[in-house]
């Protein structure tokens, strides 16, 4: 008899607690084979194909696209051992043994659930965990499709319907994927029934959720003010999630830490700007890709850090010490249409300036195409932030925690100068630096940012460095 197996949203590894679903590689009713990728989820690092360890049938897919869903919330079910998809073996765990022997699951690993056959617990489909809470009162049994309205559910044959019907609450269900909105609705003693969800069909978010606890909780004069708030026109409000949501956290969590601080000079980069244009003269046309200016000041930086190791460092609160690196792991902002993301260079400060140049140019092109693994924006020792591209001379960055500085560059552009004692028109910079200043007093930070403007004057002094 075949087996529905549920499939949930694996730990994806790097700290992430969610994703949002992007794009369903399968439908309901496809047949799909062990480690097939079945979803295209967002998480706050990168896109990820997450892939089913059981082969089978889909029966539900759980979530439109679009929908957040916190790991351990259910993806889909596949009906196992009714069919046997292609590629696959009774060897390979699409099916079950004559003797009855439990169906084999993935030979690959993601964090969160093994290679071997499913535990017990997994033989039927479980959809009352979606449906009510688990004191909610009994009513005759319902369907699958009954149980979880926000799924797409497929026929499935007589026999495995009869063994996935479950009791569902008196009051009929309730629209709600994530069990972290059911817990928090229990926590505050809320009838998720008497809640409206502003999710695709009417689906009840954790915003919804946090909203109702707000108005249950506000004095009346707050909630007049937040009813004030809504009622704006033009109003509108956009969810802290995914990049953005990654991104607020950090920055915030950054500012609450890490007392920083910012100091800057200008810097004539003309001589630097002529080097560059010496180096890609002296390729040649066709012969490879262009020096970037930022992989000139990534290289910079490098050799600054090797000079001034304090500011390659992380502070370990709890156990108050400050922890210097050894390898100097670049990270670089890069603007996209996903929202800021910083792609890391590993091991700069063994690299030359094309190999920098190289991997920041491969980096870029994922981070536009949103191919980005989470291990390529994890891990980064310092950032360099080239915000002159958006027109802008100066700025104060916020340190990317639990690194210890970033280099902000201005735009490059034509000034009056005094050079040589004669006043002159020359490509002058903005560089800033904000450190955090438990790692080091100021002059350690001014004698690192005055190395990396004496480099991009004299760009000769990096050569003591290489």
């Amino acid at each position: 008899m075949p087996q529905v197996l549920e499939f949930k949203l694996p730990d994806l590894g790097e700290g992430l607690t969610e994703a949002e679903i992007v794009r369903w590689l399968v439908e309901v009713g496809d047949v799909v084979a062990i480690d097939q990728p079945v979803v295209e989820v967002e998480t706050a690092k990168a896109m990820v194909e997450v892939p089913c360890p059981y082969g089978g049938v889909v029966t539900a897919r759980f979530g439109e696209e679009g929908t957040e869903l916190p790991v351990g919330a259910p993806l889909l079910t596949v009906a196992v051992g009714s069919v046997e998809p292609s590629g696959s073996t009774a060897e390979s765990g699409s099916g079950t043994g004559a003797a009855g022997a439990e169906p084999s699951g993935s030979g690959n690993v993601l964090v969160g659930y093994g290679t071997g056959a499913p535990p017990v617990r997994r033989k039927r489909v479980r959809p009352e965990g979606l449906s009510a809470p688990a004191a909610a009162p009994v009513a005759p049994a319902t369907s699958a499709a009954q149980a979880v309205p926000v799924a797409s559910v497929a026929p499935v044959p007589a026999a495995v319907v009869a063994s996935a019907a479950v009791p569902d609450g008196a009051r009929g269900p309730v629209a709600v994927v994530s069990p972290l909105v059911r817990k928090l609705a229990r926590q505050h003693d809320l009838d998720l029934r008497q809640l409206s969800g502003s999710g695709p069909d009417g689906l009840i978010l954790r915003a919804d959720v946090e909203s109702a606890i707000r108005s249950v909780t506000a004095t009346p004069q707050e909630a007049a003010v937040t009813d004030q708030a809504s009622a704006r026109p033009g109003g509108e409000r956009v969810p802290l999630r995914g990049v953005r949501g990654a991104v607020a956290d950090k920055l915030a969590r950054s500012r609450r830490e890490i007392p920083d601080a910012t100091c800057w000079v200008d810097a004539d980069a003309t001589e630097l700007m002529a080097a560059r244009a010496a180096m890609n003269a002296a390729v040649g046309p066709g012969a490879g890709p262009k020096v970037s200016v930022l992989a000139l000041l990534a290289r910079i930086c490098a050799a600054a850090l090797a000079r001034y190791p304090e500011l390659n460092s992380t502070v370990d609160q709890e156990a108050r010490e400050i922890v210097r690196l050894s390898a100097v792991h670049l990270g670089f902002a890069a603007q996209t249409e996903r929202g800021l993301v910083v792609p890391v260079v590993r091991d700069a400060q063994a690299r030359s300036t094309e190999s920098i140049g190289a991997e920041i140019t491969r980096l870029t092109e994922a981070a536009r195409t949103g191919t980005l693994k989470p291990a390529e924006l994890t891990g980064g020792t310092f950032t360099l932030n080239n915000y002159g591209v958006f027109g802008v001379d100066g700025s104060t960055p916020i340190i990317n925690h639990p690194e210890a500085a970033m280099l902000g560059v201005g735009r490059i552009v034509p000034k009056p100068w005094v050079h040589e004692g004669e006043l002159a028109v020359r490509r002058v910079v903005q560089l800033s630096l904000t450190f955090d200043h438990r790692v080091c007093d100021g002059g350690t930070a001014g004698g690192f940012l005055r190395y990396v403007a004496d480099c991009v004057e004299q760009p000769a002094v990096l050569l003591r460095a290489l």
